[in-house]
């Protein structure tokens, strides 16, 4: 078995200042972001798209990150506790945010800048896919350093215990996280990505990889209590968020090979 080193959360102590390892982490997300962007406008079929865009599109998404990953953790899982204590909404350097909740402001981000750029939000959303998930692994390292997000009590050899928590060997689950949702699953979206597509398709791929992936990984994940602090009958709050994502994305996927295939034949 092994032991959780319960790391310092703060990285770099600047006089009155701190720097924390989870902001480390989205700030690695962020840089992974513009490096692979510039990356896939560079070598990529995306002649509406150019750096100037793509910095905004990171400034937009940033915003849609961080408020709406806040919120949705609020709303989705500690809705009770942050209902007696509202102040600590704002402390967000303490963590909690939610996947789900950033997964929506961003989307509703987008919309923001394909309008302002009059652009296709599918086209958008088809773009930055790709380069989400090694952000979320980066993460997941965040969660494992703060010791938060533990998984269940488990007896296999590589079992860690958290010293925060209680004396029971439990699975590293945000290791599990780290590997399926960052590491696995760009390898996959971005292979599928590098061939033609059409509009949607990589879009709806991301929601049925995301999906299909954070549900298996909840198997491992120390379920959280869900909205109002009413456990999800026995499916954890993070399997009743994917799969309405795998269903839109399947449903995308059909739409937009069906439209592609109208479009060849009316052509």
């Amino acid at each position: 078995m092994f032991v959780h080193p319960q790391f310092d959360p703060v990285a770099i102590y600047l006089g009155p200042l701190s720097i924390r390892w989870y902001g480390l982490m989205y700030l690695i997300g962020f840089t992974l972001f513009i490096v692979l962007g510039r990356h896939r406008i560079k070598h990529g079929p995306y002649k509406f798209l150019n750096n100037i865009v793509l910095d905004d599109i990171l400034f937009y998404g940033v915003l849609g990150v961080m408020l709406g990953g806040r919120l949705g953790h609020v709303l989705f899982y500690q809705f009770s506790y942050y209902l007696q204590q509202p102040l600590e909404i704002f402390a967000v350097w303490k963590g909690g945010m939610s996947f789900h909740g950033g997964f929506l402001g961003v989307i509703t981000a987008m919309a923001f800048l394909a309008h302002k750029y009059k652009l296709k939000w599918l086209a958008v959303t088809d773009f930055i896919a790709p380069l989400v998930p090694l952000g979320l692994g980066a993460g997941r390292i965040g969660n494992f350093i703060n010791a938060e997000l533990w998984g269940r009590p488990t007896e296999i050899s590589w079992g860690m215990i958290f010293p925060n928590v209680d004396a029971l060997a439990r699975h590293p689950s945000q290791l599990y996280e780290f590997l399926l949702e960052g590491v696995v699953f760009f390898i996959l979206l971005w292979v599928y990505s590098t061939k033609s597509r059409p509009v949607g398709a990589v879009s709806g791929m991301f929601l049925i990889g995301y999906g299909v992936l954070r549900s298996a990984a909840e198997f491992f994940r120390e379920p959280e209590d869900g909205f109002i602090g009413i456990l999800t009958l026995g499916i954890s709050m993070g399997q009743w968020l994917s799969l309405p994502m795998i269903v839109i994305g399947l449903w995308m996927l059909v739409w937009s090979n069906r439209k592609q295939n109208f479009s060849s034949r009316v052509s």
